[in-house]
């Protein structure tokens, strides 16, 4: 019998189950000291035997334990048609393996990562391994409308934080044994499980094996949510541009996976990430290949057209008013001139002021409450911006100019490819107060610049206009209709 004095002294060591009952109950107990939700539940079989089970109270199915397992074992006695067993744990066992997933371990380690997983463990007297029964049950949110990518058709359905839910939900839509599910487990204390989803005979296999290596590298303490993976598996991390498509939508990864891309859940995240990301798939909604191929096209070049206006608009109007006023109408420039005449500030101040204002106020609007948020917009919106313009701190183009752009921004369908457009808005005001056209157009160049040589995975960014691809080009300016084939 293992002394108890060597718990101490094994404690980095690898720990193995023994066929003592008390020193196993020891071992988990000490694995488990000052955690007062692991019960520790001693029963009594009807030969007198001890079973000693352990489980997280909160995390496993009580009533499934009850009926399936311990009642069985209490009162019923063997099964018909079972013979005297040579050991209780493959009872146990035969017990319980038509209901449950069952596993034996000798490793204690192990055994409290499935304990803390939702796992019950059974221990006999005279049984060097250790039965686990896969009971876990936990509250999750229902499945709900997706909050961050509306569309006015398709799918209502968004992912949850339960990632067997986020898994089943894509194996009903492609329903295929292709659809691979390869599973990780990342963080030394978070034990997170990600799993890497792709098509296998669609998806590039040198792109599953980068994605693949990429995740088995990490090495960190915890994952919360999504967005630690994401750092890990894009190239550039300095870049304001998204490189990875984060979606709660089943059926974007759906198309996602179908166009050989790959996806990543990660447990208790409902945003999924599909890789690898282009420049245009952040500005196509869920909902284009849904709809009328006319309506689509039309409203992709909406989008277009409003991505670049939010972006340049402010530091063009800053570039015509300081440095270019010739290019402006007559009336148009006299008017303006009008207004700005009680501003004590330079017109660029005046849209980084209101830029700010404009950011404090959307931030502010996601930070509060739901019953808070719209009513400090509209407060922020009309009273403070009036305000402003009434006591000559700003002049009302101004407020124009800077609004009209903001809701530009909004027309971007996926919410965090607008972050680099709102960021950018910057350093071109910046550019244009200083150089007028010219920054401006300095700018524009530095960032075209950085998108063409940004290839996150191997995949140019600005794939297919820049570097151009005649088959896949006609599709980024127009959603093309689909065609009987006989």
């Amino acid at each position: 019998m293992p002394s108890t004095d060597s718990f101490a002294t094994r404690e980095n060591a690898i720990r193995i189950a023994s066929s003592d009952l008390q020193y196993n109950e020891q071992t988990l107990r000490a694995l488990f000291e000052h955690c007062s939700d692991v019960v520790f539940r001693s029963v009594a079989l009807q030969d007198n035997a001890k079973l000693l089970l352990v489980y997280v109270d909160g995390m496993i199915d009580k009533e499934l334990v009850q009926s399936s397992i311990l009642k069985p074992l209490m009162y019923d006695g063997l099964p018909q048609g079972l013979r005297t067993l040579d050991s209780l744990a493959q009872m146990c066992n035969l017990q319980l393996v038509a209901a449950l997933q069952t596993k034996r371990i000798s490793v204690f380690d192990e055994v409290a990562d499935l304990i803390l997983k939702g796992s019950v463990a059974f221990l006999a007297e005279g049984e060097s391994s250790i039965l686990l029964a896969d009971v876990s049950q936990f509250e999750s949110r229902a499945i709900e409308e997706p909050s961050t990518e509306a569309a006015l058709r398709g799918t209502r359905e968004s992912f949850t934080e339960e990632l067997r839910t986020n898994t089943t939900m894509l194996r009903r839509i492609i329903v295929t044994p292709g659809l691979k599910m390869e599973s990780f487990q990342i963080g030394k204390l978070t034990k997170t499980e990600v799993v890497l989803s792709y098509i296998d005979g669609v998806a590039s296999p040198s792109l599953i094996d980068q994605v693949r290596t990429r995740i088995e590298a990490i090495d960190i303490q915890s994952v919360l949510e999504s967005g630690y993976i994401e750092e890990y598996i894009e190239d550039t991390n300095y870049s304001p541009f998204p490189q990875t498509q984060s979606t709660e939508r089943a059926d974007v990864v759906s198309a996602g996976l179908l166009e050989g891309r790959l996806a990543v859940f990660v447990s208790g995240s409902p945003i999924v990430l599909v890789v690898p990301m282009t420049f245009w798939d952040g500005l196509q909604a869920p909902d284009d290949y849904y709809e009328r191929f006319l309506y689509v096209t039309m409203n992709r070049w909406i989008r277009y057209l409003f991505a670049l206006f939010s972006i340049l608009f402010p530091s063009i109007y800053i570039a015509l008013i300081t440095y270019h006023p010739e290019m402006v109408p007559p009336k148009l420039m006299l008017s303006i001139t009008a207004l700005r005449e009680q501003s004590p500030f330079p017109t660029v101040i005046e849209v980084f002021i209101m830029e700010f204002m404009f950011e404090g106020l959307r931030e502010a609007g996601i930070r509060l409450p739901q019953q808070i948020g719209p009513l400090v917009s509209i407060v922020g919106a009309l009273v403070i911006g009036q305000a402003a313009v009434q006591a000559g701190i700003i002049s009302a183009p101004i407020v124009i100019v800077v609004s009209a752009a903001g809701i530009s921004s909004f027309v971007i369908p996926r919410y965090r490819f607008g972050y680099p457009f709102r960021m950018l808005r910057f350093p071109l005001l910046l550019l244009s107060g200083c150089f007028g056209l010219f920054g401006v157009a300095l700018g524009l160049i530095l960032i075209l610049a950085h998108l063409i040589q940004l290839t996150p995975l191997g995949s140019p960014y600005l794939e297919p206009i820049a570097p151009a691809k005649e088959n896949k080009l006609l599709n980024v300016l127009i959603r093309r209709p689909r065609k009987r084939t006989s």
